[in-house]
């Protein structure tokens, strides 16, 4: 599930940084049997892929490695696969484009994106239909094909709540004419508050919906459900429920906790872990999900997801500045549409798919892991000997397919954590030492996250590093090929940009002499010598000239918006308010900006036709 819980993230960010472009040439038929073949590619790589396995399993028993280890691995790799074919359909197949147009869901994101997310879904369900005959000798289990793949689903689907919740309140937001909102939420730090307060929102009532999702049920009375019960009275611990996990049918050998508040604070139990451990090995289980709650582990959780987006916000515009100071990516997104232009954005993806990776696999997984340390730690402190622990842990490896030694990214593997368990009945002070450790590796996480958080997202020096960086990478490039529009172009940008309004008005220069006919460029140079702050940079009798030649080829509202500022500065005022209701009525947004100029202009243009009141 943890794994599953990186892939569907994956997922929705290169749908979401996904660009639609323009209507394809194929039609949507066409685009649906070309997934189709696509998909029965991927079944047929899975169905061979799990026989091999299987015969491998048959003829050799694999005595080096335990089946479970080598069906995880194969799922693992097969799931990368998945997210290829994913991919695939993005970018060849045009997937976000035929979604946005079915009538009713192309406004709603939250809608679009879950349809998205259930192809991927699909391709995940073909890898648990086919891997089943293999899950079944791995685990030694009975259970039936379809009740695998359905409780797999039922387990996964809950990954989803969150990002579909938080999807759903922003669209809402959207709709709802509240233009002061809106623009909160377009800003870095409006969105980190609003996701952060629903964040914290959901940690706190999601339990109720994902226990009632997965059909859990109190547990009736019985020897060891009283026993239990009794014993977490004892310690004092409060919790809503414990509960009867039904995932894959009760078979796995598992237990969890979910809640931050008791109020909506579950632990689950499956059927077979209640019937297969005894009740002093229950109780350790139990402890070492109380020592989660006890320990805060779910509430750091959290704060490691909050951090993930601090960090992802701020790096985006590294990744984009990044990019954009290369003409080859420039010239991609220059197409605004099809192909090209989505392919820009799917590159862009992939930074930071990468920090996502390095984030959760390495930052948030070491602590992960430790957490698990800490909370075997609490049991076999809780229970006065680490004995019960220790059974119910080597219990559970030898009946889940010999799975001792199978380590993963969030958790040790059960023989780590067991010699971990009896080194603390040599080492006494060994579980103080881990805790300040685990408490002293938080600290230095928080410091990191709130530094970088602080540069990446609001400290002046990033807007200048990045700024210097693209200017002496696009120097750079420009000195290598001369005659690169799209190079000028993007450096007088970052001139503007930084104030450097010298070195920008020469570079729209060279532009206009590369390119006469460069709206833009002609555009921009007539802003600049129509409204530079430096009086000797000033020349305004050139702007309305340059600003009327950009008009005549692109009549746009910002161009517009130039050729009245023009006009304004040259005291014609009366053309500066006609031109710039022209600019009101081409604008397709924006509108309140040019509404104001139309007020200062009117002004002005007011005062000067005014005549004194005659006298009686």
């Amino acid at each position: 599930m943890f794994n599953n819980i990186i892939y569907f993230i994956i997922v929705l960010l290169l749908y979401n940084v996904g660009y639609p472009g323009s209507k394809p040439e194929e039609s949507m038929f066409f685009a649906f049997l070309q997934s189709f073949f696509l998909w029965l590619l991927f079944a047929l790589s899975c169905k061979i892929a799990f026989q091999r396995l299987k015969l491998r399993l048959l003829k050799t028993g694999e005595k080096d490695r335990s089946p479970a280890v080598l069906y995880q691995a194969l799922v693992v790799r097969l799931s990368m696969l998945a997210i290829l074919f994913f991919f695939t359909h993005l970018w060849l197949f045009n997937l976000k484009y035929w979604l946005l147009v079915i009538p009713g869901i192309g406004k709603v994101s939250a809608v679009h994106g879950l349809f998205a997310v259930m192809v991927f879904l699909f391709y995940l369900a073909t890898i648990w239909f086919f891997g089943h005959p293999v899950y079944v000798t791995a685990f030694s289990t009975q259970l039936p094909r379809a009740s695998f793949v359905i409780s797999n689903i039922r387990l996964n689907v809950p990954i989803l709540f969150p990002w579909l919740f938080l999807s759903l309140v922003y669209d809402l937001l959207y709709f709802i004419p509240w233009p002061s909102v809106q623009e909160f939420l377009n800003e870095a730090p409006g969105q980190m508050v609003f996701f952060g307060l629903l964040l914290a929102l959901l940690m706190l009532f999601m339990p109720r919906v994902i226990q009632f999702w997965w059909g859990c049920e109190p547990y009736p009375a019985s020897e060891k459900a009283q026993a239990l019960r009794r014993f977490l009275d004892e310690k004092g611990f409060r919790y809503r429920h414990m509960l009867k996990w039904p995932i894959f049918e009760g078979r796995m050998l598992t237990a969890g906790i979910m809640g931050l508040v008791p109020r909506y604070r579950y632990i689950l139990v499956t059927e077979s872990l209640m019937d297969l451990l005894s009740i002093d090995e229950l109780k350790a289980v139990l402890a070492h999900e109380m020592g989660h709650a006890k320990h805060r582990h779910l509430l750091f959780y959290l704060l490691f997801f909050l951090g993930f987006m601090v960090l992802s916000f701020g790096l985006f515009d590294f990744f984009l500045y990044f990019l954009a100071a290369h003409p080859f990516f420039m010239d991609l997104l220059k197409e605004e549409a099809g192909r090209e232009a989505s392919f820009f954005y799917l590159v862009l993806a992939f930074p930071m798919l990468l920090t996502m990776l390095v984030y959760f696999r390495y930052v948030m997984g070491f602590f992960m892991r430790h957490f698990e340390r800490q909370a075997d730690l609490y049991s076999a402190r809780s229970l006065g000997s680490p004995a019960q622990i220790i059974n119910s842990l080597e219990k559970i490896a030898f009946l889940s397919g010999k799975i001792r030694d199978l380590p993963s990214w969030h958790h040790f593997s059960i023989s780590e954590r067991v010699r971990f368990l009896w080194r603390t009945t040599k080492e006494p002070g060994l579980a103080k030492r881990h805790n300040r450790f685990v408490t002293s590796a938080f600290t230095i996480y928080l410091v990191s996250v709130v530094t970088l958080g602080y540069f990446l997202n609001f400290s002046p020096l990033k807007e200048m590093f990045l700024l210097n960086w693209t200017e002496r990478s696009l120097q750079r490039q420009i000195e290598v090929h001369p005659e690169n529009l799209q190079l000028y172009q993007n450096l007088a940008i970052v001139y503007h940009t930084v104030g450097k309004c010298k070195e920008a008005l020469r570079t729209y220069e060279n532009l206009i002499r590369l390119d006469p006919g460069n709206s833009w460029a002609l555009n921009n140079l007539a802003w600049l010598l129509a409204t530079a702050e430096e009086e000797n940079l000033r020349d305004e009798k050139r702007a309305l000239v340059l600003a009327k030649q950009a008009v005549a080829i692109e009549s746009s509202a910002m161009y517009l918006d130039t050729l009245a500022e023009a006009y304004f500065v040259n005291g014609m005022v009366s053309e500066a308010v006609t031109t710039i209701k022209s600019a009101i009525d081409a604008a397709k947004e924006g509108k309140e900006y040019y509404e104001r100029k139309l007020s200062r202009f009117q002004e002005k243009y007011d005062s000067r036709t005014k005549r004194p009141s005659p006298k009686f």
